[in-house]
């Protein structure tokens, strides 16, 4: 949508932005997010940018975007996109490499999980600012007592299980996480091949086997 309040004479009117000078997140050299939001490009219409960096086995922790649907796009090396439709209560896990993309429709819970070293991932949003509310934000803030006696939980082991969770993670596990696991730990990780596209059912999604839930 053409930006309609803008007036184009301003002396302040931008045309350009430098993706690289607008960091959101960085885990470490290998694994950032840059973003694009209409602060930082006022002629912006309904649309917004992540431009997302990772390595093997990195996630982009789950979240939903209250805002928008988020478009991924799959620039180089390859990844996992993962989403549960809210209507049929269904994962779906849908592998992306280069110039494939995968579909977040607006406030489903979704995570990317990248499959090889120097993945590079753009989120494209309906929206001038990707808004997000993110899943270590929802387990870290939400009082230990009211995860016990909703789902009838230790409130004690829960406690231990999120405390290692300090800040929004944004891409996990962390390299501090990563040293102390040990190989036992690290078989978990999966490995997956693109499967031939299927253009006769476009609904086509290759069965993925996530790690279990137990180790995030």
């Amino acid at each position: 949508m053409a930006v309609s309040y803008m007036d184009f004479t301003a002396p302040n009117v931008q045309y350009f932005s430098d993706l690289n000078k607008n960091r959101l997140f960085t885990g470490n050299s290998q694994n950032f997010i840059n973003s694009l939001g209409r602060n930082h490009l006022n002629t912006l219409g309904n649309v917004s940018l992540l431009d997302i960096f990772l390595s093997r086995e990195k996630v982009v922790e789950p979240h939903i975007h209250q805002n928008a649907s988020e478009l991924v796009y799959c620039i180089s090396g390859s990844a996992v996109v993962s989403l549960i439709n809210p209507f049929t209560n269904k994962l779906h896990n849908i592998p992306v490499k280069p110039g494939q993309v995968a579909n977040v429709p607006q406030g489903w819970w979704h995570y990317e999980i990248a499959a090889e070293d120097h993945t590079h991932l753009l989120a494209i949003f309906d929206a001038p600012y990707p808004e997000a509310i993110f899943g270590s934000d929802i387990l870290r803030l939400t009082p230990a007592h009211i995860w016990a006696h909703t789902y009838c939980l230790d409130e004690n082991k829960w406690k231990e299980a999120v405390a290692p969770i300090k800040k929004t993670t944004y891409i996990g596990p962390s390299d501090d996480c990563n040293k102390n696991r040990n190989d036992q730990h690290q078989q978990y990780y999966y490995e997956y091949q693109q499967p031939p596209v299927n253009y006769q059912n476009p609904s086509y999604i290759h069965p993925y086997y996530a790690p279990p839930t137990n180790h995030f």
